[in-house]
């Protein structure tokens, strides 16, 4: 008996059954028609939370905004399908690393009826193969070596500059309790700007060399890099973790700095009351969110090249990693600074 063609219920079944891929139809203009159990289990939406709306919804903030979804709508047109691959959101706004294929679907006429689109998640299989790749054990040599200069540097400003010059302000006041007062009175202008660079100095050692996380690990140095930073200034810092465990001494280190810029740009810019640091384990990795409530990001900070230096370190930082870095903020309402980094270790 010859093999028959499968019907269209059968081919729905097929499709709807299917939990290793997100399979699912757009319209024209890109709002979902159709959902399989496999996207449910990948993006967290039942199918009457998410049918008729935009598939922009699946994106970060940063690729909506210059506009991702639609330039892969336009290309699978041009094209007949395209294929790409970046982190998507889920439900509950955690993301995934997706492989993803979009193929224009036209009828028997011509006319464009919509989108096939199908979604892998690839987040462990590319958290594992950058562990294994030459790009990954780059990674933690160029953060060991980046970090040992550090060290480096930190140690010969204690040790060297910042010995002699408090050296030379001790001298400094000793001649002036010597001198008449006229002269007296120029030597404690000398002695104060000595005092004013050994606590910049001082302040320098601190950011290259924080205390703690060499000893105590990420949350012992989070917590007391932060401490100290607001120490003073009327700014209440607080971390709250749920890490599995400590991760492994170059992700540490990544979350570290980036934690670090993002800190410092709201001691120095945000006018912030509070701000607090939250770390989590999440899909094999640490999840971190630095979030203030002071005047907001700066402008801009959401993408393009006039982005403020920090940000980008922070971002760029975190994509060397393997991993993400979102800013996101409106004005008088605070800023959140996000970022995911695999915790797989180095071989």
């Amino acid at each position: 008996m010859p093999a028959r063609d499968p019907a269209p219920a059968d081919l729905r079944l097929l499709v709807q059954s299917v939990v290793d891929y997100s399979i699912f139809m757009l319209d024209p203009g890109g709002h979902v028609v159709s959902w399989n159990a496999g996207a449910e289990r990948a993006k967290g939406y039942a199918a009457e939370e998410i049918i008729g709306r935009h598939f922009s919804v699946f994106y970060p903030p940063g690729d909506v905004a210059a506009g991702v979804p639609e330039r892969l709508l336009a290309a699978a047109v041009a094209d007949g399908r395209v294929a790409a691959e970046g982190w998507r959101v889920r439900k509950d706004g955690t993301r995934f690393w997706a492989s993803v294929v979009i193929t224009a679907l036209y009828d028997e006429t011509g006319e464009l009826r919509g989108f096939g689109k199908v979604t892998r998640d690839l987040t462990e299989r590319r958290s594992v193969a950058r562990a294994l790749d030459e790009r990954g054990r780059l990674l933690a040599h160029l953060v060991h070596a980046q970090e040992m200069e550090r060290r480096r540097i930190a140690w010969d400003v204690h040790d060297d500059t910042i010995q002699s010059m408090v050296a030379v302000g001790m001298g400094l006041r000793l001649l002036g309790e010597r001198l008449p007062e006229e002269h007296a009175a120029l030597v404690r202008e000398l002695d104060d700007a000595v005092d004013a660079a050994v606590r910049r100095l001082r302040g320098l050692t601190f950011r290259l060399l924080p205390p703690g996380l060499d000893s105590g690990g990420l949350v012992e140095g989070l917590t007391g890099y932060g401490e100290q930073a607001f120490a003073g200034s009327g700014v209440r810092f607080e971390l709250r973790h749920r890490l599995d465990a400590e991760p492994p001494p170059e992700t540490a280190i990544t979350a570290f700095r980036i934690c670090q810029e993002a800190l410092t740009n709201v001691r120095k810019h945000a006018r912030a009351r509070t701000v607090t640091v939250s770390l989590s384990s999440l899909d094999r990795g640490v999840l971190v969110r630095v979030a203030d409530d002071g005047v907001g990001p700066p402008p801009r900070a959401s993408g393009g090249s006039h982005d403020h230096f920090g940000l980008l370190e922070m971002r760029e930082r975190a994509d060397t990693a393997g991993g993400w870095c979102d800013i996101r903020g409106a004005p008088g309402g605070g800023t959140v600074v996000e970022f995911w980094l695999p915790a797989v270790p180095i071989p």
